[in-house]
């Protein structure tokens, strides 16, 4: 690859050719300051936030897409430079609500964060500040178009990454907006509710629809048993709203924490991961040995299932029926752990702590609500860490707990559900094992977008391949649709990375921070004495004394669910 030399701030540096100065400037420790561009997206250059000055001609370039030149000299932070950025600055505040104390990105915007690097402390534009509505009538988010800096993160992370292309910018000049199809809302249109707009949003023009005063009030109702479970990623994400390291391990002080709320019992969904994968690796042997279509497809990713509803509905049939942890845990709660504790089961309130802002549009999935077994309240960590906050609690300082008995004990397998890769692997630790008796210890997949492995089971070869982002998903569905699919075994995660990318994730994030988090669910799998979800003593019991046999009569009616055809536009 040929390079590139030039010169920024007086430093010289060797770059790749077809580099950006932004890249140049990172090379040597220099930051320039961005709002348009994000390194997981294609290059905009539309904020100009990111200018630098040319040495030679005067002339600013916008870093983030103005490419690299032999020769070139750079100057990042002259005099003209930084007065460019900040009148650009403070012409997108001239238009801007700024309610900054009570926005839900007060403290994590990156608008605001670059006003104060800037040293803005006052705006001498006046502008005309939009009053559009505010879209929050569907479950899962809110897109407040009034906060929005036209940066079209949403648009590319949208479009690029999840091909779903839900949002797109329409009118010209002051009226542009970013908006769905025909201006619907967001819950009416082609969206998995998957989040990543949210992710990628540098303000708060896209946040998830906020459930934390609903909770609040059922944990001052006397009347209702209330009670928690958390998703699997939570444990080693919770801890960087509280100033700690991607990837710290903070199962022990989660569990305190949310005693501290005032939680009457705080259970794990890891314990329904585990009976996720009795239920769906026996789903898998039946399609293995003939007895359904191959190849089987996991659905415990709501943002997916409902992709698959809108895009795949052919494929319908491909999807494990299995209900997903979550659900699973609530339909639990409310049966079985309702009579184990001698309580109306009209009485027990289930909240779920989730990592995805889709698992909103889960709980209110018509199919779920039947039977009174559905999930009653989902918080995003992001929520969680605010109530927390509320509450006055030092997470960080809190001492261990450990998790209630019944439906808090958990394996390894379970918990690397929440990244890429895991599901497929603790679901066929449990079936080579329960074909063969053979160990499976680790699969071996690794962190892209999509990974291919096969696996002997006994005479036989078993082809698995797992894909996160659903652009990457879809390249995988086509080929199942035109008869070109080699795989037995497909696993879809909605959002990069798995749930340790979910939409409802602790802010900012990148593929660095998110490699962290999954390597601390790693570790709590490499470490447990029990790694196999068959192994769970607690899922033993629990079949032996209510459920009976997997994919049998009452666990059939409890745990799994069905899907429909959705209107593709």
């Amino acid at each position: 690859m040929d390079t590139i030399t030039l010169t920024i701030d007086g430093q010289q540096v060797e770059v790749e050719q077809g580099a950006t100065l932004l890249e140049a400037a990172r090379e040597l420790g220099i930051e320039i300051p961005t709002l348009c561009y994000h390194p997981s997206l294609s290059l905009h250059g539309s904020c100009r936030v990111c200018v630098v000055e040319d040495a030679k001609s005067g002339r600013l370039l916008a870093s983030c897409v103005a490419p690299v030149n032999d020769g070139m000299e750079i100057v990042t932070n002259s005099s003209k430079a930084r007065i460019a950025r900040r009148t650009n600055v403070e012409l997108l505040l001239a238009n801007h609500p700024n309610d900054c104390l009570g926005c839900d990105r007060n403290g994590t915007c990156e608008l605001q964060d670059i006003t104060h690097d800037l040293g803005i402390t006052r705006i001498d534009f006046e502008g005309e500040v939009r009053d559009l509505p505010v879209d929050d009538v569907g479950p899962s988010l809110k897109r407040e178009p009034n906060k929005c800096i036209l940066c079209g993160r949403c648009v590319r992370v949208c479009e690029e990454v999840q091909g779903v292309s839900a949002l797109e910018f329409t009118q010209r000049g002051f009226e542009s907006i970013v908006t769905t199809g025909f201006d619907l809302p967001q819950s009416e249109v082609n969206c998995a509710n998957c989040g990543q707009c949210a992710t990628v949003c540098p303000t708060a023009a896209i946040t998830e629809n906020r459930c934390r005063e609903k909770v609040w009030n059922v944990l001052d109702d006397d009347s209702k048993h209330v009670i928690v479970q958390t998703a699997p990623s939570i444990q080693s994400t919770m801890g960087e709203e509280f100033g700690m390291e991607p990837g710290t391990v903070v199962t022990g002080k989660l569990a305190a924490a949310l005693r501290r709320l005032g939680f009457d019992k705080v259970f794990s969904t890891d314990f329904a991961a585990d009976l996720t994968i009795m239920e769906e690796g026996n789903e898998f042997i039946q399609r293995f040995k003939g007895k359904k279509k191959l190849p089987h497809i996991t659905s415990c990713c709501p943002g997916w299932v409902k992709f698959c509803e809108h895009n795949y509905h052919d494929l319908i049939e491909n999807l494990s029926s299995a209900k997903s942890p979550m659900s699973m845990f609530s339909s639990i709660s409310k049966t079985y752990y309702a009579k184990k504790m001698g309580i109306d089961a009209e009485d027990v309130y289930t909240v779920a702590i989730m990592p995805c802002t889709a698992k909103k549009f889960e709980m209110n999935r018509e199919e779920l609500q039947e039977g009174g077994l559905e999930t009653d309240a989902v918080l995003t960590t992001r929520e969680l860490a605010r109530m927390i906050k509320e509450m006055g609690i030092e997470f960080s300082t809190l001492e261990d707990e450990e998790y209630d008995s019944i439906l808090g004990t958990s394996t390894g397998a379970a918990t690397i559900f929440g990244t890429t890769g895991g599901v497929t692997e603790a679901a066929l630790r449990t079936v080579k094992e329960e074909l063969t008796g053979e160990s499976l210890d680790r699969l071996g997949l690794g962190f892209d977008g999509i990974q291919e492995a096969s696996l002997e089971i006994g005479d036989q070869t078993v082809n698995v391949v797992i894909a996160n982002g659903l652009a990457n998903a879809a390249k995988i569905l086509d080929e199942v649709r035109a008869g070109e699919s080699k795989y037995d075994f497909i696993e879809v995660m909605a959002c990069p990375k798995g749930c340790v990318g979910g939409g409802g994730q602790p802010l900012p994030t990148n593929d660095e921070i998110k490699k962290k988090r999954a390597q601390g669910l790693r570790n709590i799998d490499e470490s447990g004495k029990v790694r196999k979800s068959h192994k769970n003593p607690e899922i033993k019991k629990l079949y032996d004394d209510f459920l009976g046999e997997p994919l049998s009569g009452e666990s059939h009616h409890l745990l799994h669910t069905r899907y429909k055809k959705r209107d593709k536009n």
